[in-house]
């Protein structure tokens, strides 16, 4: 059994307390207190609960667990209630209600004894495992794959002259978790380099067609298409812009996860069979949709279980790292493998549930596993055993992570979800609490995350070489397993299918996910709901009323096709409000009185000017707006702002900036200085001094040189990531500021100076964290002819993973230079700017190859790219 939120937060707790005494005087007071701290030793109780498997938990158990459930939410509700409604005819119905509750509970409590456990203390700090990012990083070690995918590669460019030969597409196919998308990965970034272009699209079950073509020309092309998913375009619009943008192009396109061949029909029409060289990769779970794909047989590679020595390679790199497998371990890890049936997603999820913590378990305990799974994969391969298998990782997660992890049935399969909107989603839910009032709640988020990620529940997207995930999806398995837990508990309510019933445990829907638009959405049971996600267009505002659920926590309508909100201002619970890529064009005055919001996302919608009021949201943690977007004057009211990305400062007056400085829980800031004003510069400087929190610094620049920020100005000591985005901009040479001392932590650096010299050169590589360097040289850019080359000294940058800079072919024709990448240990990927101007097409080949081989000639063998 699972409890949707977490005690009452102190802060909340103490907040009713005054203002229920001000109106009721000590003893209701008290009588408010005695009932919280019931429901959190009830809440304590639920948490071991939550440890058993439901088919082994006592009947009266699970009664007494989902009355203690529903109680926590009537509590909740009340408690909200009453802090937005103060008047005293209201607040006489808030006490008939607490009435009430106070009776249940004392109802309850009289059994909470014989339940009653201690909880898991979750603050402990959590990063991504090493072991699982060596494994997502490189998928040939994590699934034992490369023998299988040259053979996919071969079927792809097989014959000399491959290049002459019209478009191609070869289809995998194979049941779920066999690791067809890690295969057609592993192909694609093996070989992207060789094509013009390359795109790696999900399809999913019920695809939106126009997302997906909207999604290809995105992956084609960012920065050309960067606003494409907010825009009205028709399905034939979409596909005659792929066709015209492809014209000519050699690409390399991988559309994954397809169920249907009607889909498949209309997908295809996008690519044309004249493209000499391109090549397309199809997965599929259905037999006959991959023959769809295919003009032949010949094309479709079928996956197979992974062999037992690669199982066992996988299964021992995640359990014991570079150690071997103990002797007395050898037997059972056999007999576990063999349960597995070569299948990855099964061996993963049981060697990530073995090597949880760090500790290893004992062998009665790897014992009391083998013998829980039964007959496991080995006789039909059924969903049903592989089910069975995810269920111990599910039942061994911390009871905080139990609901994270079903929270995730929200979103459909094959969903990319952005790691921010689900962190700052858990912390408007209140599945993120801390005991202490000064708890960093998106921190706390990011550890659970993590946590997830390290336990195989959710697979990562976008590792980036610090360490940071950028997304997550759900494998349809596991996705299939938390829908199942999800509906059981009434946790979520997911609409997908048409004419679906609502059981009897949905009798009150708390969440909704609305994933068809031809439902027709019956609201009657709906008046408790705090939770409405909305993944198709037609419902919002047609059979969906938004306006009647007044104690809704949560509305996220990211991507619909909606363009009034003027209800949200009466939804005074909201803690979070999602219009990413929809067609909003104002917000209403009245979004001033929801005092309870903590995220607004406002990317890619069509709003020029906030309204005024905005100012007075005084709990906003997190901001997204677009650069051209005008705020109000007053915005230093929001003190509670963790996230503020992108505030545009190309409109704004002196007073506008200062008050900047009053936001000093800042953690991230992205502006956008177009047309900056350069006496608005010490004001700036003036105001990014006061943020110490910050984390992430990127600051966008259209101007020349960029001299506001002095050379005694003083970096915030937490900075992680600073990057000064700009194609024109520069410093004059490299800042003082920027050095070891004043940047302990700073893992990311972009910056372009006009003279990049030997000793700055050597100075960044005595910055201890540095991931990531992106240094551009702006009078070389510029073909300067300067005879004096910076070279990287041994025992530099000994965490530098990813090196980007600037360099003029006509050098590198004459010179034998690698800019000292060979004294880079954990050098990864190399990106060079080649500068073609002044130079020859021979200097331009010469310098090209010899790049090349000195990145070849590095013991890493980094990725390189030169542009």
């Amino acid at each position: 059994m699972e409890i949707a939120m977490g005690p009452l937060a102190l802060s909340s707790r103490s907040s009713v307390s005054c203002s229920w005494r001000a109106h009721h005087g000590e003893t209701s007071e008290e009588g408010i207190e005695s009932i919280v701290t019931e429901l959190t030793l009830m809440h304590d109780a639920l948490c071991k609960v939550a440890e058993v498997p439901a088919d082994q938990l006592d009947k009266g158990v699970k009664i007494w667990a989902g009355k203690v459930k529903e109680l926590s939410y009537q509590m909740e509700d009340i408690v909200d209630a009453f802090m937005v409604r103060v008047e005293d005819g209201y607040l006489h119905h808030i006490s008939d209600a607490l009435e009430e509750v106070v009776l249940q509970a004392k109802q309850l409590a009289k059994l909470r004894q014989r339940y009653e456990q201690g909880m898991r203390d979750p603050t402990t700090s959590t990063s991504v495992d090493p072991r699982m990012m060596a494994l997502y990083t490189d998928v040939s070690e994590l699934v034992g794959i490369e023998e299988t995918r040259d053979e996919l590669i071969n079927m792809l460019i097989e014959g000399d002259d491959w290049l002459k030969h019209p478009l191609k597409t070869v289809s995998i196919v194979g049941f779920g978790g066999l690791g067809k998308t890690t295969l057609a990965k592993s192909a694609h970034d093996k070989i992207k380099g060789q094509f013009d272009c390359d795109a790696f699209i999900s399809v999913s079950q019920n695809p939106d067609k126009k997302k997906v073509f909207k999604n290809i020309l995105y992956e084609l092309d960012k920065k050309k298409y960067a606003h494409i998913r907010g825009e009205e375009w028709e399905e034939n619009h979409l596909i005659d812009e792929i066709i015209e943008f492809l014209n000519g192009k050699r690409y390399l396109i991988i559309i994954d996860d397809i169920w249907d061949k009607d889909v498949w029909k209309l997908i295809k029409c996008a690519f044309s069979k004249k493209s000499s060289g391109s090549r397309l990769i199809t997965t599929t779970r259905i037999v006959s949709v991959s023959e769809a794909c295919c003009s032949s047989r010949d094309n479709i590679y079928k996956m197979k279980p992974l062999s037992d020595d690669i199982s066992r390679v996988l299964f021992c790199k995640r359990v014991f790292y570079e150690k071997g497998c103990p002797q007395e371990l050898v037997q059972v890890t056999e007999d576990i493998l063999k349960k597995c049936g070569g299948i990855p997603l099964a061996i993963i999820s049981i060697a990530s549930l073995l090597a949880n913590n760090h500790e290893m378990k004992t062998k009665d305990q790897w014992y009391t596993l083998l013998n829980s799974i039964g007959r496991g994969l080995t006789e039909d391969q059924s969903l049903e055993e592989m089910k069975k298998i995810l269920l111990f990782s599910y039942y061994d997660l911390p009871s905080y992570l139990k609901p994270c992890l079903l929270y995730l049935s929200i979103f459909p399969d094959d969903h990319k979800i952005m790691r921010g909107r689900l962190i700052w989603r858990w912390i408007s839910e209140g599945l993120v609490y801390g005991e202490k009032q000064d708890t960093n709640l998106y921190e706390l988020g990011n550890r659970y995350f993590n946590e997830l990620v390290n336990r195989s529940m959710i697979q990562p997207i976008g590792i980036g070489v610090e360490g940071n995930v950028e997304a997550c999806r759900v494998h349809d398995m596991v996705l299939d397993l938390i829908c199942s837990l999800s509906s059981e508990e009434n946790f979520v309510t997911v609409l997908d299918v048409i004419g679906r019933e609502m059981t009897d445990s949905e009798s009150k829907v708390r969440r909704l996910s609305i994933q068809n638009s031809k439902i027709d959405v019956d609201t009657t049971r709906m008046e408790h709901m705090r939770s409405v996600t909305v993944f198709s267009d037609n419902v919002v505002g047609k059979v969906l009323d938004i306006s009647r659920f007044r104690v809704l926590r949560v509305l996220d309508l990211e991507g619909c096709d909606i363009s009034d909100v003027g209800y949200v201002g009466n939804l005074l619970h909201l803690r979070y409000l999602g219009l990413r890529y929809t067609h909003v064009k104002d917000l209403p005055m009245e979004i001033g009185k929801l005092q309870f919001l903590l995220t607004l996302d406002l990317r890619g919608t069509k709003i020029k000017v906030l309204p005024s009021s905005v100012v007075q949201l005084r709990r906003l943690m997190c901001l997204y707006v677009d650069y051209a977007v005008k705020l109000p004057s007053g915005i230093g009211n929001l003190t509670s702002l963790e996230v503020l990305d992108e505030l545009g400062l190309s409109d704004v007056d002196l007073d506008f900036v200062k008050e900047l400085g009053h936001l000093t829980k800042l953690r991230a800031l992205r502006l956008d200085c177009d047309g900056f004003d350069e006496s608005l510069g010490k004001a700036l400087e003036e105001s990014l001094s006061n943020l110490n929190r910050l984390n992430n610094l990127d600051i966008y620049f259209s101007g020349k040189r960029i001299n506001f920020l002095s050379e005694d100005w003083m970096p915030p000591p937490q900075l992680r990531r600073l990057a000064f985005r700009s194609i024109r901009s520069w410093f004059k040479t490299l800042p003082s500021w920027i050095n070891p001392s004043s940047l302990p932590l700073l893992s990311y650096l972009d910056i372009t100076v006009f003279e990049v010299r030997p000793a700055d050169i050597q100075l960044l590589g005595m910055l201890p964290a540095l991931c990531v360097l992106w240094v551009t040289d702006y009078s070389r850019s510029q073909g300067d002819d300067v005879l004096e080359i910076p070279v990287l000294s041994s025992g530099a940058a000994p965490r530098l993973k990813h090196l980007r800079f600037s360099f003029p072919a006509k050098w590198i024709s004459r010179e034998n230079i690698d800019l000292g990448m060979r004294h880079l240990p954990s050098l990864q990927r190399v990106d060079v700017v080649l500068i073609e101007v002044g130079a020859s097409d021979a200097e331009v080949n010469e310098a090209k190859a010899a790049l090349r081989a000195s990145a070849e000639d590095h013991p890493n063998r980094p990725a390189f790219k030169i542009w």
